[in-house]
């Protein structure tokens, strides 16, 4: 397998991946390299903020910060040639460098659509479902599949609910107390019709 070199800008950690405000760029590119050390590359990065000496000892490297500075980073190199500078690189190129043939997508816009009026669904939407809905119309998206994604998120939504009714009556029912016979009652003044007496004027 390729090796793979990556001399990133000055970052607040080895990936950029920190703090509150991070570039979504370097959120993708993290995935991707984790994706293609899954697959078996060999991915080594290099922090200017961090490793500085080892931008200065890599001849490409020194070369293109000398012509361009800080705006060539980053640079990528495979088995040491110069492949990419100044931005970094999607999944489909590094499956390219590395020789994967990846999966054909199955996510259109159309699926997009549809999964966007699932989620209009769930979350109680109704402008989100009209625009969605208006979209997945001029994508050719039939009323057919749509009933269905509107079917399915319905299905998701209502089951948290079920759960959680069926919990109710179940510890509900557990807490309920049990309902004796009740023995028959006396008279209202303590004696019943057996006894032969007669209840007092005083009695109810």
């Amino acid at each position: 397998m390729k090796k793979i070199q990556v001399f990133d800008p000055a970052l607040c950690c080895s990936s950029g991946v920190c703090g509150t405000d991070v570039d979504q760029k370097l959120v993708d590119f993290s995935a991707n390299v984790d994706w293609a050390k899954q697959q078996g590359a060999s991915i080594e990065r290099f922090n200017l903020a961090q490793q500085p000496m080892a931008f200065a000892d890599n001849a490409a490297v020194k070369d293109l910060l000398q012509k361009s500075g800080e705006a060539a980073l980053p640079v990528l190199l495979v088995d040491g040639q110069l492949m990419l500078s100044g931005s970094y690189p999607t999944r489909e190129v590094l499956a390219q460098w590395l020789g994967i043939t990846l999966a054909p997508s199955i996510f259109s816009a159309q699926v997009a659509e549809l999964v966007a009026i699932g989620a209009a669904i769930a979350s109680n939407c109704e402008p989100c479902f009209k625009y969605h809905f208006d979209a997945a119309r001029k994508l050719g998206v039939s009323d057919a599949d749509m009933l269905q994604a509107v079917h399915l998120a319905q299905q998701v939504k209502d089951s948290p609910a079920k759960s959680v009714l069926d919990l109710a009556q179940k510890f509900l029912q557990a807490a309920a107390p049990t309902v004796k016979e009740a023995a028959p009652s006396a008279g209202c003044c303590g004696a019943t019709a057996s006894d032969g007496a007669k209840p007092s004027a005083k009695c109810c």
